[in-house]
């Protein structure tokens, strides 16, 4: 039963059966061919990426409106040392925004005077883990690989968080941060009209914000799976070459996009014979080393500590890929 539900409700065979009938009965082509295969997969996972996200958006944010800013500032501020950083971890993962989005609640937690490290535990889980990147993951992929992507990513902004916080980091953040303080007020008693109607504004706003970004990843995603040869791609990305996660490190960076936008990508990596590990550096290089967010990032801290964010982030990500390329096999 379970298998059932999640090929039918996750995987969604059912579209891509429909989908199937209309590329090869509606346009008379075969998904063997790099047209009818391109088209295949760009109908089928658009649509099913944005039939989940709406589903899974809406939910988050209703749980989610249980949690204003001001609240959870509240809930952070009783802990500290490494309790405080995965609280913060785990926070991030009910707030669905992308990197630039993050740095605006980032700087009311540090301005209302949460720990540095606490507050860089959230701005690394944020974009990097949520509830909806669980389901769409295993919808793509499996369950293993999706649970195992969310518990490196939580380990990964601890350790991250943890290591900022040891060093006492907090003059290299700007002065006008510390005097921005977050509004004190108690949160709203909303009703289960109001929790909706924020929720459905949520959807259309991440839709809004993320839409062309998962038009674009389908696109590129297609174009991989069906018109890049195989050879091509493992001489870059192969399980086999030792540089592999350092290459999709550096080529995740520049790129700015939600991990909706970056999952179809990855699959068609996979489906080409990319390692895991490999696959795993570039979609959490993208949503946490985006390019855009480090220049955001560097109008509220000081080179330095930008520097070593920086640096303990994609050393973490490094290793977590080389580890995850080695044990593959457990994921298959």
């Amino acid at each position: 039963m379970f298998q059932w539900l999640n090929n039918q409700l996750l995987r969604m065979e059912w579209l891509y059966n429909l989908v199937k009938r209309l590329v090869e009965d509606g346009l008379g082509l075969s998904l063997q061919t790099p047209l009818g295969g391109s088209i295949h997969f760009f109908i089928y996972d658009v649509i099913k990426i944005f039939i989940l996200l709406t589903v899974l958006i809406f939910s988050i944010s209703y749980i989610q409106s249980y949690f204003p800013p001001e609240r959870t500032k509240k809930i952070l501020g009783r802990f500290s040392g490494v309790g405080g950083n995965m609280l913060g971890a785990l926070f991030g993962t009910v707030t669905p925004f992308c990197a630039c989005s993050s740095i605006p609640i980032f700087i009311g937690f540090t301005s209302a005077g949460l720990p540095l490290g606490v507050t860089f535990s959230f701005l690394i889980s944020s974009p990097l883990v949520d509830i909806a990147s669980i389901i769409l993951l295993a919808s793509i992929f499996n369950w293993k690989f999706a649970i195992a992507y969310v518990v490196l990513g939580l380990i990964l902004a601890v350790v991250a968080g943890t290591a900022i916080g040891l060093l006492k980091l907090e003059r290299y953040v700007e002065p006008f941060v510390f005097g921005n303080r977050m509004i004190e007020i108690e949160p709203e008693a909303l009703t289960t009209r109001d929790r909706i109607e924020f929720s459905k504004e949520q959807v259309k706003a991440i839709v809004k914000r993320v839409w062309m970004y998962i038009l674009i990843g389908v696109g590129v995603g297609a174009l991989i799976h069906n018109w890049i040869p195989e050879p091509f791609i493992a001489a870059v990305l192969g399980q086999d070459k030792w540089y592999s996660v350092l290459v999709a490190t550096v080529l995740g960076i520049p790129i700015y996009a939600d991990i909706f936008g970056t999952l179809p990508i990855a699959e068609a990596l996979v489906l080409k014979g990319v390692g895991l590990g490999t696959v795993l550096v570039l979609m959490m290089a993208v949503t946490t080393m985006s390019l855009p967010s480090l220049i955001m990032l560097k109008n509220v801290v000081k080179l330095q500590l930008l520097g070593i964010f920086v640096g303990v982030v994609v050393l973490g990500i490094i290793i977590i890929g080389y580890v995850f390329n080695a044990i593959t096999y457990l994921f298959i």
